[in-house]
């Protein structure tokens, strides 16, 4: 792999307005507080509901990460991230949330324009609710922090290698 130098797009998706959904949104939010987002030189993004135009930004990146609420299977709150292949893997063969182009569409159009990055992932935060809502629940508030590290991580890691 090439090391990660140039754009590396933090993209937070998600409706607000249903509860645990808003997690990839507050995540963003979270990351433009840290100090280490602009000494790391990232791009963030909420993402939204906006669909088939964050195709553009997601071209225009060199390295891409989605930050989502994902039924993981596991305790809500849980934090997991799916890198290169495995976050292709894993857009193919989950359920669709209530934005309903889905990432793994998104992804298609990448790569139909031959513009999929490299450096690639999902962070994927299991959900507790997903009804109309303002606020996230307990626990998946609790994941904002390590969803933050796992990023700041990943990133450290694209750049050094």
């Amino acid at each position: 792999m090439d090391k990660c130098k140039d754009t590396i797009l933090v993209l937070g998706v998600g409706n607000t307005l249903l509860t645990d959904e808003a997690v990839g949104v507050r995540v963003v939010e979270a990351l433009r507080d840290h100090p280490d987002s602009d000494a790391l030189g990232l791009t963030l993004m909420d993402g939204g509901t906006m669909g088939l135009s964050l195709l553009i930004p997601m071209e225009d990146a060199d390295a891409l990460i989605v930050v989502d609420a994902a039924m993981l299977g596991q305790q809500p709150g849980a934090v997991e991230v799916f890198e290169g292949a495995d976050m292709d893997h894993f857009l193919r063969h989950r359920g669709r949330s209530p934005h309903d182009i889905g990432l793994d569409d998104i992804m298609d159009g990448l790569r139909l324009r031959e513009a999929v990055p490299e450096h690639r992932a999902l962070v994927g935060i299991q959900p507790a609710v997903l009804t109309v809502g303002e606020s996230l629940t307990v626990d998946v508030e609790a994941a904002v922090p390590m969803a933050v590290a796992a990023i700041l991580e990943l990133v450290a890691t694209w750049k050094r290698t």
